[in-house]
């Protein structure tokens, strides 16, 4: 491997949705900077298998739903 054209591999905190705070190891950010998610698997419907509904946000739904209404979706 060659030298020094790796990124630097360092503890971050990691705060959750919950306001839990993880210690990871990671190339983002600096040693000790804080990363705060707005998803992760306590909230997520892949991991929490809860079937959230979709939130339409700008009317992106209802504008496909309207353009494709003829094809039976």
């Amino acid at each position: 491997m060659k030298k020094e054209i790796h990124p630097d591999y360092h503890l971050i905190d990691v705060k959750l949705t919950d306001g839990t705070v993880v210690q990871m190891k990671s190339t983002w950010g600096k040693e000790g900077e804080q990363l705060s998610l707005d998803i992760d698997p306590s909230v997520h419907p892949a991991w929490t298998g809860s079937s959230g509904r979709l939130m339409d946000t700008g009317g992106r739904v209802s504008r496909f739903k309207k353009k494709y209404e003829g094809l039976g979706f």
